[in-house]
């Protein structure tokens, strides 16, 4: 099955079929806006003429289709009338050629294609009228006269409606009769190459429809794509999920071999518990056998088991409250026919029998309704010929509201009867917007009330004769409705869904007042809530069988229904699948509960992936199950109760459950604590790069310390990226006055945004780490002077306890114990506070004295680098050697960094060792750390010789300097006279271009900076190092250096400082015609009028010259090469000169603003007052120019 296919297929059929009822409503007057009356009215025919070729009449029955159209409308809105015209028809199209392929329509001639090869006409066509299609005289002589006129595009239309009409006879749930709207507005076409009847006979293979009615469900999923897309861009625009949308927001298909899964060890499981002499169980590929016991659990089964004894197979109600288009349902249907054969029942009435008394369907979607009908009466059909000339009424429903019952109503219907009337109040309650709430509803019927269904359905049959007394279809409706309080309020002994995924945040209000109220176990999530729903309506003894995101197995916010399915219910197995099951997802799981309490039953657990975080395919995964072994776990479920906070882990040994029974939580010795969420990191956070280094507050001890010195910004913790001991200091908050615009940041209602909390511990010495992390965890000191992030999560240990709980939360002994606590992608404190802590006086001393030691070391590796307010001077330079090669101090470097390294994989190793043996679990984990866990960074030559590189600009910036270590400008009044070595570039302007046209052009600064640092002897050896590991292309090494300076200089520096540079690239465009570098703390507002009159006008001065000169070769040279040569460099000039004269527009714009910068503001507001500049030129529209590169 080409998927791809039928996902294009069902997304253009969508959008055709809408484009199409929307332009067949404008040509009878109706638009999302108006509805127009008719231009003309007779007594029989209504005109309206709204701009067609021609107009359109419509003549008494078409009128009162209009009439119909309008009133829908207006009662459900143009939108979803229009969805609803065409999810009709598709489905319509999809089940007539599911038909036709298979054979079963009554009348044997396919409607959508033919048996011919190569012949388009359908042989609906070609045969009529001499098809069962009850045809009146009237629409014999049509078809007769449209052949005559060869207008067969309308007689398809014409035989397409009453081949649907006829199906109604056998399929009345899917194939209403069209005498209404949607006949008014079908627009159907067999010879169009792009219309859906021709793309749907063209582009799917005919073989995907033969006996495969899981096509069904795939054309629906697909179908709802660009729906569901929608719906989730309004999420993010803050639009919740309305009850018309949740379908589209929450369904999708379960593959193939999972339904087998789910159905084989619920349903198949049932009966074999309950007919232990069957075998049927040798041909299910996907039945998991039950684990050995222990003797009182295998005699508790026993028990169980003898009271379910010999329950008959018509007994047995299996229900899919969430069933979309059927196919779990479907499958049930399969081991249901195997279940009657095997006691002897005929297909045909296993069938019948089934259909009446074993299958049950609940959806809240009536398109999804109308395929899952469908798709079941397919199953039936296949097993039985005879099918569609029974009369059964499918116990599937799609659930509709009670809002149109009017209490007028009620006393009409109850005839003063005031137990009738009660009951039907009841209905009329329960189900108010009920599509909101669906199978989630809580049905509950007395006796009275059952007995009362009687009288209501005998009130239907009588009101059919006077139905005219009575609102449209009230008495369909009423029924529908009485149908599904039946449904609702009975047991089930199986209980199989994939039920819809929704977090409560994306709730819309009453669904979520109704999830708080009735699901105060499982409120977060709608898929949570339906495993609480299914235990709900399963029988004891019976079975639940769900697929789910494994959210609700971790999550803090479940643990209350976690409790509530541990103590009130027993997991019999379960396949964790990790990602890839539904895409690039956040995982998904499915299990297996029986509905009664065997705490200390073994269950099966098989966990298929290798890796947290890894998407496999559905493929993998399946043949993963099979390799029995293959992520295999068996555990007691009593062992979940051991463990804070009932984590679902089933892979925990018994060691790892005494180490957890052993230790005291972590918060008992120092609580984690969530810091200060500022509603606006945009306003409030800079990278501490971005401000004046003078105006940050370091070292500060507490508030009090931090608010008596003034100062704005102070360091900030904020989570990052995975670093173990030390570092991701990179943040700062604008914390002034005692925070007090992040303390007073309100909505326009004067709410508090910001959220400032555990104050008391800001500036404190502790631990912070990141609050995401799929695959390790880092933890780092934190010297006093902080303020700390919701995602840098911090605790404050006493200080004699301090080294060693990082250690332990350093250690992957730790780690292990997070994978049972988290085993998602956050690391909440309450995950954080709940891990096992064992101090062992004996091994603490050189547990601290290894934990230190591996500060140090990612200290001095932090600080190696720009990006750290404690870089002191590049590497190369510290390790420079006696013969001042590059290439040697490199080597140093090297081999140090080789060193630290491997000190710090030993001494972690150590730490882990003494760990696993304080805990016990050296069955569990090795004391072995991989290259993956490290965070301490190797040397590498290409990243050091950039690196080296950007420290070059920052001593020609004066940032840096070769006289003194670490920052020495950052903001302020610049003083050349503090540079003697290396000076710093005295107007802040260095031409970056491709021809040295000026003094401080950058490559014979850099040349003037390498002579400095290294000594001119070594300067030829040292450019062609630095050359060699650019990775860049030129002639001789100073053109490879340019090279890098002129294309990749300035997104390594953007890329390094995270899109926030600090040096900014004015740059004329693609052709390179005119670049320069500035410091962005040494702006000054004249800067850009410099830039233009000191270094743009001068460049192209010096094009112009360049130019005369290629044209005197050319003209002037007998050498050919030569000629050639000089042409190329004038075209290249041309268009450099071209590019700089409309540079020189935006440049002229900007220089006249005399711009200021104020550096609290941050990079990317001060950046962008340079970029989208709008200019007009004569005769041309408004252009928008980047006056700086684009970051």
């Amino acid at each position: 099955m080409d998927k791809k296919t039928l996902k294009s297929f069902a997304i253009e059929s969508r959008n055709k079929l809408i484009e199409e009822t929307k332009y067949q409503m404008s040509l009878i007057g109706i638009s999302k806006e108006n509805i127009l009356n008719p231009s003309q009215r007779d007594d029989d025919r209504e005109i309206f003429n709204v701009g067609g070729v021609e107009p359109t009449i419509l003549y008494k029955e078409e009128i009162n289709q209009r009439n119909k159209l309008t009133r829908v409308i207006k009662e459900k809105g143009y939108e979803n009338v229009v969805e609803e015209v065409a999810y009709t028809w598709f489905n319509r199209i999809i089940a007539v050629r599911f038909l036709e392929v298979n054979d079963y329509l009554p009348s044997k001639v396919r409607v959508l294609s033919s048996e011919i090869d190569g012949k388009i006409e359908p042989d609906i066509i070609t045969e009529a009228p001499n098809i069962d299609l009850n045809l009146n005289i009237a629409e014999v002589d049509l078809i007769y006269q449209l052949k005559d006129e060869n207008n067969m595009e309308k007689l398809f239309k014409l035989l397409f409606i009453k081949q649907c009409n006829k199906l109604n006879e056998i399929l009345p749930n899917l194939f209403k009769k069209t005498e209404d709207y949607m006949e008014l507005l079908l627009s159907i076409s067999f010879s169009n190459k792009e219309g859906v009847i021709r793309q749907l006979i063209d582009t799917i293979n005919e073989k995907n429809f033969k006996n495969e009615v899981e096509i069904i469900g795939w054309l629906y999923q697909y179908y709802n794509t660009e729906l569901k897309e929608d719906t989730f861009k309004n999420l993010k625009n803050g639009v919740k999920v309305g009850k018309d949308r949740i379908p589209a927001a929450t369904q999708i298909f379960t593959p193939d071999w999972i339904v087998k899964y789910m159905v084989e060890n619920s349903l198949g499981r049932f009966w074999i518990e309950s007919h232990p002499e069957s075998h049927l169980k040798n041909s299910w590929k996907y039945y998991i056998n039950e684990a050995k016991q222990d003797e009182e659990v295998s005699k508790r089964l026993e028990t169980i088991k003898n009271e379910c004894k010999n329950i008959k197979i018509e007994e047995i109600k299996v229900i899919d409250p969430c069933m979309g288009s059927g196919h779990i349902l479907s499958y049930v249907f399969d081991i249901l026919v195997e279940i009657y054969l095997s006691q002897g029942y005929t297909k045909k009435n296993a069938v019948i029998s089934i259909l009446k008394n074993n299958l049950f369907g609940l959806e809240i979607d009536d398109r999804a309704y109308q395929l899952a009908y469908f798709e079941i009466m397919m199953k039936a059909r296949m097993y039985y010929r005879q099918i569609f000339k029974e009369d059964i009424d499918l116990n599937l429903i799609s659930i509709q509201e009670s809002n149109h019952i009017t209490e007028a109503l009620i006393d009409y219907v109850s005839n003063g009867d005031s137990e009738l009337k009660n009951d039907l109040k009841y209905i009329k309650e329960i189900f108010v917007d009920a599509k909101n709430y669906g199978s989630l509803l809580n049905v509950k019927l007395n006796g009275n009330t059952l007995s009362n269904f009687s009288r209501i359905d005998n009130f239907y049959k009588r009101s059919v004769s006077f139905s005219n007394n009575l609102p449209f279809n009230f008495n369909k409706k009423i029924f529908q409705l009485i149908k599904q309080l039946k449904i609702l309020s009975q047991k089930y002994n199986v209980v199989i869904t994939n039920p819809p995924y929704m977090g409560n945040k994306n709730m819309n209000k009453k669904l979520s007042d109704f999830s708080k109220k009735f699901y105060p176990n499982s409120k977060s999530d709608f898929s949570s809530m339906f495993i609480e729903n299914s235990l709900k309506i399963c029988e004891t003894n019976g079975f639940i069988s769900l697929i789910n995101i494994p959210s609700w197995m971790f999550l803090k916010v479940h643990e209350k229904l976690r409790k509530y399915v541990i103590e009130k219910s027993t997991i019999i197995n379960m396949l964790h699948f990790g990602r890839g099951i539904f895409g690039s997802d956040f995982g998904s799981t499915s299990f297996i509960i029986k509905n009664n309490s065997l705490i200390n039953y073994q269950g099966t657990y098989r966990q298929l992936y290798n890796k947290i975080g890894n998407v496999d395919s559905i493929k993998q995964k399946e043949e993963w199950f099979f390799e029995e072994s293959k992520g295999k776990y068996l555990i007691k479920q009593s062992n979940f109760l051991k463990i804070p906070g009932l984590p679902i882990a089933y892979w925990a040994s018994d060691s790892i459950i005494n180490a957890f029974q052993n230790g005291k939580s972590l918060s008992y010795f120092s609580e984690p604590k969530q810091g200060l969420a500022t509603a606006n990191n945009k306003k409030f956070l800079r990278f501490w790069y971005e401000v004046d280094f003078s105006k940050i507050g370091f070292n500060k001890r507490d508030l009090t310390d931090a608010k008596n010195s003034k100062q704005k910004w102070f360091p900030y913790n904020k989570g990052g990226d995975f670093r173990k001991w030390y570092g991701n200091n990179e943040y700062v908050v604008d914390w002034e006055n005692d925070g007090y615009e992040i303390k007073n940041f309100r909505d326009e209602k004067g709410k508090l945004r910001s959220r400032p909390q555990n104050l008391s511990f800001y500036f404190k010495e502790g631990l912070t780490w990141s609050l995401f992390g799929f695959n390790n965890f880092g933890v780092r000191y934190k010297n006093s002077g902080f303020i700390f992030d919701v995602s840098g999560s911090s605790m404050f240990p006493e200080k004699d306890k301090l080294y060693y709980i990082l250690a332990f939360l350093s250690s992957n002994v730790a780690f292990l114990f997070l994978s049972i606590l988290a085993p998602t992608v956050n690391f909440q404190i309450g995950n954080i506070g709940d891990l096992p802590l064992i101090i062992d006086e004996n091994r603490k001393e050189i547990i601290e004295i290894l934990a230190k030691k591996n500060i140090k070391l990612s200290i001095e590796d932090w600080d190696n680098f720009e990006t750290s307010w404690d870089f002191k001077v590049h590497p190369i330079l510290k390790y420079l050697t006696n013969n001042k090669l590059i290439s040697s101090s490199f080597e140093k470097l090297e081999e140090e960094s080789e060193n630290k390294y491997n000190l710090l994989k030993s001494n972690e190793e150590k730490i882990n060792q003494e760990f696993i043996e304080i805990y016990n679990i050296k069955n569990d984990l090795t004391h072995e750390v991989s290259s993956t866990d490290l965070t301490l960074n190797k040397s590498e030559i290409n990243r050091e010789i950039k690196s080296f590189i950007s420290y070059f600009i920052g001593c020609l910036f004066g940032r840096y300097s070769l006289d003194n270590e670490g920052l020495q400008f950052t903001g302020g009044a610049f003083n050349p006279s503090n540079y003697s070595k290396f000076l710093p570039d005295d107007d802040n302007i260095i031409p970056v271009l491709d021809t040295d046209y000026f003094e401080d052009d950058i490559v014979t600064r850099f040349i003037e900076f390498l002579k400095i640092a290294f000594g001119s002897d070594t300067l030829e050896e040292n450019l062609s190092f630095i050359a060699s590991n650019l990775g860049k292309k030129g002639k001789s090494n100073r053109d490879i250096i340019r090279n890098y300076f002129l294309t990749d200089f300035y997104k390594n520096h953007a890329k390094t400082y995270k899109k926030t540079p600090i040096y900014w690239l004015f740059s004329s465009g693609k052709n390179n015609g005119f670049k320069a570098l500035i410091y962005m703390h040494r702006y000054t507002p004249d800067l850009v009028a410099r830039v233009r009159t000191d270094y743009l006008h001068k460049t192209q001065k010096a094009m112009e010259i360049s130019i005369e000169n290629c044209d005197s070769i050319i003209n002037n040279s007998s050498n050919n090469k030569e000629i050639a040569n000089a042409t190329k460099e004038k075209n290249k000039l041309l268009k450099q000169l071209e590019e700089t004269r409309k540079y020189d527009e935006v440049l002229a714009h900007i220089a006249n603003e005399k711009i200021e910068l104020d550096l609290d503001d941050g990079v990317k507001i001060n950046y962008e007052k340079f970029q989208n500049i709008e200019i007009t030129t004569d005769g041309e529209k408004i252009k928008k120019v980047n006056l700086l590169e684009k970051i």
